[in-house]
């Protein structure tokens, strides 16, 4: 008997009876459920550290400190990229300073404890003056890391999915662009923002304020611009018009964009845009690709952390092409830090408890979706006595 696949699919899940509401405001302003959110849903998730060709020898390094945690990413003599926690084991020392770097071995600066680039304790400076100490136990503590395309990924606490199966829905989109094949174009760029961490994201993946507050990507896209969610990331997209925008730096990009061989025809002139659980974005263009996260600082301010990576090409319109793009996104980034300062400022007012969730928002409708499945709580259209972290669900 043949036997049927489709018995051995996942069951779909139970209707979210808060599906036709926002996450309350609450949850953009309370320290309280900002801590229980830090544990929950950013621990377990993964953060881009940097692309493989910026560790291309063994020695070579990166940081990413997020959480109160400062980790470290390495290439090791046997090729291998492993990550670890920044930290001594001796008296809690951040090891290594600064974005990126190049090393032997780790040194401590407060005591020369000495660590190999696999993270084994090699060298203890008055080593018999430590009874209990035995260097096989006290090597740096490892962090979980996973690749996807040429790019590095940590996480604190293991939390589900790798980022392959993560983009699994949409890898086959992305594997044209050649993302290993990929050069950093300029270094980490950190952008503090007055908003909770969500404000950002939610507006990443908010489809209806496009014609409303963005008039250059209106003139851009025309009326192509379109959503779409998979259960671990959002898709955007807008096909570049035909017809010449009155902004100089926009009608230098529509007439200048070269022509990108690799790509599909259907590629050449669209605007993609992918948002990974809960908190990373890649924005993909025909000649670069920008990176951007979001990471928590307290509950009603955040990180912005970006890069811009590119295939390698000296062409001179592509420079040129490249520029304009950056002038483009730069208008819309103001755009969107005057929308979301404000839209946060409003979630403080006691005026304010949910709003209604549109059918066609489907991105805004997954994102809390995840959230509520992690935290009941914030079901709640009202924060909550104090403590109720301590017991867990009862107020939900």
């Amino acid at each position: 008997m043949a036997q049927r696949f489709a018995d051995l699919s996942p069951p779909a899940p139970a209707p979210d009876p808060d599906a036709d509401w926002s996450l309350p405001g609450w949850l953009y302003t309370d320290a309280e459920y900002f801590a229980v959110e830090c544990d929950r849903v950013i621990r377990p998730s993964w953060q881009i550290v940097c692309h493989e060709s910026d560790l291309p020898n063994p020695g070579d390094w990166r940081t990413i400190e997020y959480l109160g945690e400062s980790l470290v990413v390495l290439r090791g003599d046997d090729g291998a990229l492993r990550a670890f926690h920044n930290v001594c084991r001796h008296r809690a020392m951040r090891l290594v300073e600064g974005n990126a770097g190049c090393a032997r071995k780790l040194v401590c600066p407060y005591h020369a404890w000495t660590y190999g680039l696999d993270g084994r304790l090699s060298g203890v400076p008055m080593k018999r003056d430590y009874p209990a100490l035995r260097l096989e136990d006290n090597g740096l503590a490892p962090v979980e890391i996973d690749r996807w395309r040429g790019f590095v990924f940590v996480r604190l606490e293991d939390g589900g999915p790798s980022v392959a199966d993560m983009m699994a829905p949409y890898d086959h989109e992305i594997a044209p662009y050649r993302f290993e094949d990929m050069r950093r174009l300029s270094d980490v760029r950190l952008r503090e923002r007055a908003v909770n961490w969500k404000n950002v994201g939610d507006n990443y993946s908010d489809n209806l304020h496009i014609p409303v507050a963005h008039e250059g990507l209106t003139r851009l896209f025309g009326k192509s611009y379109a959503i779409e969610a998979e259960p671990f990331v959002d898709k955007m997209s807008g096909q570049l018009v035909d017809r010449p925008s009155a902004d100089p730096w926009e009608r230098f990009y529509q007439t200048h964009l070269p022509r990108v061989d690799h790509l599909p025809e259907a590629n050449q002139r669209l605007w993609l845009y992918y948002k990974l659980w809960p908190n990373m974005a890649f924005d993909i263009y025909a000649d670069q690709i920008d990176f951007m996260q979001w990471l928590p600082l307290t509950p009603t301010t955040s990180v912005l952390r970006e890069m811009t990576f590119a295939l390698p090409d000296d062409r001179r319109v592509m420079k040129l092409v490249r520029y304009a793009n950056w002038r483009i996104n730069r208008t819309v980034n103001a755009e969107d830090t005057w929308l979301i300062e404000r839209v946060q400022q409003g979630m403080a007012s006691r005026s304010y408890a949910v709003g209604p969730i549109g059918a066609s928002e489907v991105c805004l409708r997954s994102f809390a979706r995840k959230i509520r499945e992690r935290i009941p709580e914030a079901r709640l259209h009202h924060a909550p006595a104090a403590g109720w972290s301590r017991y867990p669900h009862r107020s939900a």
